[in-house]
């Protein structure tokens, strides 16, 4: 096997590894599977994180995890795909982050390993093991990999930056309340 085979090897279980995480934790959020809360647990969860409209939102992190990830294990549309999977942990670990890095505290680390590793793949691209491969690339093109990542990335940003600011009036509330009493 040459070093180029094993690459594909590599790419081929990372992206299958990843994305199966992904589609499942997408799976939970739209449809309750795996013990999830679907769409109405789910959407009342991310509303009460700052995610405003709850059920809206849970549409679109189980969409992005379930599609980006499903994508990604197949090898389809990878930029595009990695970029998806990516924000949608982005706001993962958003939520996680005043909890420090490491998971057994709850924070971070779990959500910022799926994302790096999704954004990873969306650069590197999926190897020729792929459906990106056997189409010839016709969605994979070396130019859409930073254009999926500058949208993902912004429209990531003004998502989290409008969580945040929900969560930090709400404490800020709270608080007052807290000195009114």
């Amino acid at each position: 096997m040459t070093c180029y085979d094993r690459q594909d090897l590599g790419l081929l279980l990372l992206r299958l590894g990843t994305g199966g995480v992904l589609a499942a934790h997408g799976a939970q959020k739209l449809f309750g599977w795996f013990g999830g809360g679907g769409i109405e647990g789910t959407g009342a969860a991310m509303e009460a994180m700052g995610y405003v409209p709850g059920k809206q939102s849970a549409a679109m992190a189980g969409l992005a995890e379930a599609g980006g990830g499903a994508l990604l294990a197949l090898g389809l549309a990878t930029p595009a795909a990695g970029a998806a999977a990516a924000g949608a942990m982005a706001g993962a670990t958003a939520v996680h982050a005043p909890n420090g890095f490491f998971a057994a505290a709850g924070g971070y680390e779990y959500a910022a390993s799926l994302a790096l590793t999704a954004a990873g793949l969306a650069v590197t691209g999926p190897g020729r093991l792929s459906l990106d491969h056997a189409l010839g690339h016709a969605v994979n093109r070396g130019w859409m990999v930073p254009a999926a990542l500058a949208v993902t990335g912004a429209a990531t940003a003004v998502v989290v930056g409008l969580r945040n600011r929900r969560v930090r009036e709400a404490a800020e509330f709270g608080q007052e309340t807290l000195f009114d009493e």
